[in-house]
C-alpha cells in the first residue's frame, strides 16, 4: 500500500484566505459594481490587485516562458536569484507579461504570474489584412511595431488560415491574446526571450492605448 504524505497534501489543498480589497477598484469589483475588466480600462485606472483579474477573468491561463539565473555582486559575496518571465491570457483579447525574482524558483514563478496579471491589457482584435477582409476577430486591425532593448517585433495582419507565423516566444504572447492569424518579423537580439516577449507585448499595448484613448474621448 502506497504511503501518502498527509501534511504535504494538506498544505497544497489549503483554501486561500478570503479576499479583502485594498483599493477602490477592488472594492467595486467585489461588490459587483464593475462586471468586466474593460470598464476599468475605460476609466483609465490601473490594476493593483491580482484578485481583480481572477474575479473578472476566471478562464485566464498562465505560461512560464523562461527561468533564468541572475547574479548580483555585493560587498560580502555574490547573490544569486532566479528571474522568471511569465505570460497570462484568456485567449479572447486579454494578455499580460510579467517578471519575478526570488532566490527560489517557485516563489519567483508566483511573483511573475502576479506581475503579469497586474499588467494585463485588452487587445483589440480584428481583420486588417487586405487579402481577407472577412470582418471577424482573428487577427489585428493594424500593423503594429514594438521595441524593447535591442529586440524589435513587427506584427502584420494575415488572412484566415495562415496561423501565427512567429518564433516560439512571440507566438505564446499572441496566442494567449487570442490572435489566430499573424505574420511577424523580428529584428535585433532575438535570442533574448525577455526583451522579445516585451517587444510583442508593447506592440499590442500600443494598439490597446489607441482603443482606450478613443473610449475616454467619447465618454468625455
Amino acid at each position: 500500500m502506497e504511503r501518502k504524505n498527509f501534511r504535504r497534501d494538506y498544505r497544497e489543498e489549503a483554501p486561500a484566505p478570503p479576499w479583502v480589497p485594498k483599493t477602490k477598484i477592488g472594492l467595486m469589483v467585489k461588490n459587483g459594481e464593475i462586471k468586466s475588466i474593460e470598464e476599468i480600462f475605460n476609466m483609465g485606472r490601473g490594476i493593483r490587485e491580482v484578485e481583480i483579474v481572477d474575479a473578472l477573468l476566471p478562464d485566464i491561463k498562465d505560461n512560464v516562458l523562461e527561468i533564468a539565473s541572475v547574479q548580483r555582486m555585493t560587498k560580502n559575496n555574490r547573490r544569486q536569484k532566479y528571474r522568471v518571465t511569465a505570460i497570462v491570457g484568456d485567449g479572447h483579447g486579454h494578455v499580460g507579461v510579467g517578471v519575478g525574482k526570488d532566490p527560489e524558483v517557485r516563489p519567483a514563478i508566483e511573483s511573475a504570474i502576479k506581475d503579469a496579471k497586474k499588467h494585463i491589457i485588452s487587445v483589440k482584435l480584428g481583420c486588417g489584412s487586405w487579402e481577407c477582409n472577412c470582418g471577424t476577430e482573428h487577427s489585428l486591425p493594424l500593423i503594429m511595431k514594438g521595441k524593447c532593448g535591442s529586440s524589435e517585433v513587427i506584427l502584420k495582419p494575415a488572412p484566415r488560415g495562415v496561423g501565427v507565423i512567429a518564433s516560439k516566444t512571440v507566438r505564446v504572447v499572441l496566442e494567449l491574446a487570442g490572435v489566430k492569424d499573424m505574420w511577424t518579423f523580428s529584428r535585433g537580439r532575438t535570442r533574448d526571450k525577455y526583451n522579445l516577449a516585451l517587444a510583442a507585448f508593447y506592440a499590442l499595448r500600443d494598439l490597446s492605448a489607441i482603443k482606450n484613448s478613443e473610449a475616454i474621448s467619447v465618454k468625455n
